[in-house]
C-alpha cells in the first residue's frame, strides 16, 4: 500500500540500513551479489538517501553512505508536498555509462526493471517494519540531476518516499 502523509520523526540509523541493504545491498559476499536482479550481473542502479543532513549515496560494497551533498534535497525529488516533509526519499539513479554491453534500445527498460526491484524490496521491508512508502516517477529529472551534481551518465528515474505513516493513517494493531 502507497503512503502519502508521514509522519515526521527520523527513522532509527539500524532502519535506514536495513532499507538501504534491502534495495540494493550485497547479500552474497563471495561473488558481490545483490539483493535484486541487475541486467548482466553489472549494477546499473546507485541509491541516494535524500535526508534532512544531506544527500548521500549509498555503497553497498561497504554498506555506508557516503556524503554527495551537505543540503537537505528532499523538497526537489518529486513535485507533491509531502516530500519535503518525509524523513527519507530515496532516489534511484540510472548509470548509463555502466550499460555498455546492455543495446541501447534496452536500456531505459533494463534500468527501469532494476530500480523496479529494488523499489519493491524497499515496500517489503517497509511493510514487514511498520513504515509507509510511496514511488514516484513524476519528478523533474533535469532539475533533480543538477541538485544531485550528477554526471551526464547518470539519470535520476524514480524517487521513493519512506517514513512512518502519520498517526491518522496507521493501521490498527
Amino acid at each position: 500500500m502507497s503512503t502519502r502523509d508521514f509522519d515526521e520523526q527520523q527513522l532509527p540509523l539500524q532502519q535506514l540500513s536495513e532499507l538501504l541493504w534491502a534495495a540494493a545491498g550485497v547479500n552474497r559476499s563471495y561473488c558481490g551479489g545483490r539483493t535484486v536482479p541487475s541486467p548482466h550481473g553489472e549494477a546499473v542502479i546507485d541509491v541516494y538517501a535524500a535526508l534532512p543532513a544531506g544527500l548521500y549515496r549509498y555503497d553497498p560494497i561497504h554498506h555506508c553512505l557516503a556524503l554527495k551533498r551537505a543540503a537537505d534535497v528532499r523538497s526537489m525529488t518529486g513535485f507533491q508536498d509531502f516530500v519535503g516533509m518525509a524523513p527519507l526519499d530515496l532516489v534511484y539513479v540510472a548509470n548509463h555509462g555502466r550499460m555498455q554491453d546492455v543495446p541501447p534500445k534496452l536500456r531505459e527498460t533494463f534500468a527501469a526493471a532494476a530500480a523496479g526491484a529494488m523499489v519493491q524490496n524497499v515496500y517489503l521491508y517497509g511493510a514487514s517494519a511498520g513504515l509507509g512508502a510511496v514511488v514516484r516517477g513524476w519528478l523533474n529529472r533535469r532539475q533533480l540531476a543538477e541538485h544531485m551534481s550528477l554526471s551526464e551518465d547518470e539519470e535520476p528515474i524514480l524517487s521513493q518516499t519512506i517514513g512512518r505513516p502519520a498517526p491518522h493513517h496507521r493501521a490498527p494493531v
